[in-house]
């Protein structure tokens, strides 16, 4: 533990009231953010995708299961994995016991990757989840997105310096740094209005941190996110070194 200001419960008061002042107006601008995302126009999809489930093949709307408003994880999990992202799978590890609730207010919550159906109900059963994943390795669904990339695309990233995370977490889900890194996370939300599928928001990177509740919680710890410098942390759950 590194050390740190000491002071008295009068200090910690004053600097508090101080900071609270500044959460709640991050709060504000957050609600305010979230009505700009809502007054996003929407975009109708036409393109008929079609994609692989549990179930057979279905089409966009389908996989709306009945509500108006459909919410997808863009999970790294390529034709060349054999095992999910880790960091993809702490995100699937937020969502799952989230979806029901979800549910309630008529939004689906599901998976989609590029990787066999198959090999995707495989991982899903090994990380005990029960949200529903389909594959759309059969179409440009996630390229469409900006969600997967070719290796010509990537190949200044390629020639360059690789960061050891990402040759660690290539290397943890079976394949190479070219086949992991073709891959990219992704969160779109959609509404199904009069028969027509419209795309209506699209975020990566750290706009996916809300699905990271970890981060959110590490925030407000002593020492916080804590990975400057240190080695890449993130593992599947049920890798952690216990006991």
């Amino acid at each position: 533990m590194p050390e740190h200001k000491v002071g008295t419960q009068e200090e910690f008061d004053a600097a508090r009231e101080e900071l609270l002042a500044e959460e709640k107006e991050l709060t504000r601008r957050s609600d305010e953010l979230a009505r700009k995302r809502r007054e996003l126009p929407w975009v109708p999809v036409e393109n008929e995708y079609s994609f692989e489930t549990e179930a057979g093949t279905k089409s966009l709307a389908e996989l709306f299961d009945g509500r108006s408003q459909l919410l997808i994880y863009h999970f790294m999990f390529g034709p060349t994995y054999e095992a999910g992202c880790p960091v993809c799978s702490s995100i699937a590890d937020t969502i799952d016991p989230n979806a029901v609730h979800l549910a309630a207010r008529d939004v689906t919550m599901l998976l989609v990757s590029r990787a066999p159906v198959e090999r995707l109900q495989a991982y899903k059963q090994r990380m005990g989840w029960s949200l529903e994943w389909v594959s759309a390795g059969g179409t440009d669904f996630n390229r469409a997105l900006g969600f997967t990339h070719t290796e010509e695309e990537l190949r200044p990233f390629l020639e360059g310096e690789i960061p050891a995370a990402v040759t660690e977490n290539a290397e943890s889900c079976g394949t190479d740094v070219a086949g992991y890194v073709m891959e990219g996370p992704g969160l779109s939300a959609y509404a199904l209005s009069d028969g027509t599928v419209y795309r209506t928001y699209v975020t990566t990177a750290r706009g996916l941190e809300p699905a990271m509740a970890y981060y959110g919680l590490l925030d407000r710890t002593p020492m916080g996110r804590d990975e400057d410098g240190r080695p890449f942390w993130l593992r599947r759950r049920d890798e952690y070194q216990t006991g």
